[in-house]
């Protein structure tokens, strides 16, 4: 497998940092193409139109005041997370690194019709298009921070114990597809939540768990062996908590 190029796509941030060093540790990522961050008033203008105003206005009070005093409060679990399962997030070297605006532009398209690779990982970044996925004629891999399809989107450990669903509060690797957390499932796996943990840790143990998986999907792949299959459930999407619904649970489902 010395030969194989493995290609990530990432959205810049902590995950994928940890992801890149945790696959380059063990395969030598080729490149890493990373796209910047979507414009905040696009991407609120864009909720907005599918959720409305009040909810969107909650979601931002939520990602403003709340979160921060949540990362603050749980900075020694997640010191401990991070100890405890060796992530590593310290930057991505330089010159493993293409930047680009989007992940859908032409020049990404262009770029990966050029290497050819054998397997991608997709961590952190904007759904995909058809246009791009069009051009792959690998596999194309990715962590999902939720069981599938009852909870796709985001949070989905947060909402799993809301739910009162331990048993769906976990992480998927699957393949990508043109949908929302809707490919072909090659790996799940549970996560134990403490009464320690906070809305700022479920993230971290579900990418703690979804590495090693992620690792064997790499391998799989690598090796022509992939094997996937349709998850059954009731499919559920799920987006950013609003300050009132972080409190309401938080007060009477003791949810942090």
């Amino acid at each position: 497998m010395e030969n194989k190029k493995i290609v990530l796509l990432v959205g810049k941030g902590v995950s994928s940092n940890i992801v890149f060093h945790a696959l380059n540790n063990k395969f030598n990522i080729y490149t890493v193409i990373a796209e910047e961050k979507e414009s905040k008033r696009i991407f609120i203008s864009r909720r907005i139109k599918k959720l409305g105003v009040f909810k969107v206005v909650g979601q931002v009070l939520f990602q403003l005041l709340v979160v921060p005093a949540l990362n603050f409060y749980s900075k020694k679990e997640i010191s401990l997370i991070s100890k405890e399962y060796n992530l590593n997030d310290d930057e991505i070297a330089r010159e493993k690194i293409l930047n680009v605006k989007s992940i859908n532009e032409d020049s990404v398209a262009h770029t990966l019709a050029s290497i050819q690779p054998d397997v991608i990982v997709v961590n952190g970044t904007r759904i995909i298009s058809k246009k791009i996925l069009s051009v792959i004629k690998c596999p194309v891999i990715n962590t999902h921070a939720g069981i599938t399809p009852m909870y796709r989107g985001v949070h989905g450990a947060y909402w799993a114990m809301v739910n009162k669903e331990p048993e769906h509060c976990g992480v998927t690797v699957h393949l990508i597809d043109a949908g929302i957390d809707t490919g072909d499932v090659v790996y799940q796996s549970l996560i134990s939540v403490e009464r320690s943990d906070t809305f700022a840790t479920y993230p971290l143990k579900q990418l703690a768990a979804g590495i090693p998986l992620l690792t064997n999907a790499v391998e799989d792949a690598l090796a022509g062996n992939i094997k996937a299959f349709k998850p059954f459930g009731k499919s559920g999407l799920w987006y950013h908590p609003t300050i009132w619904q972080y409190f309401y649970h938080l007060i009477f489902r003791r949810i942090k």
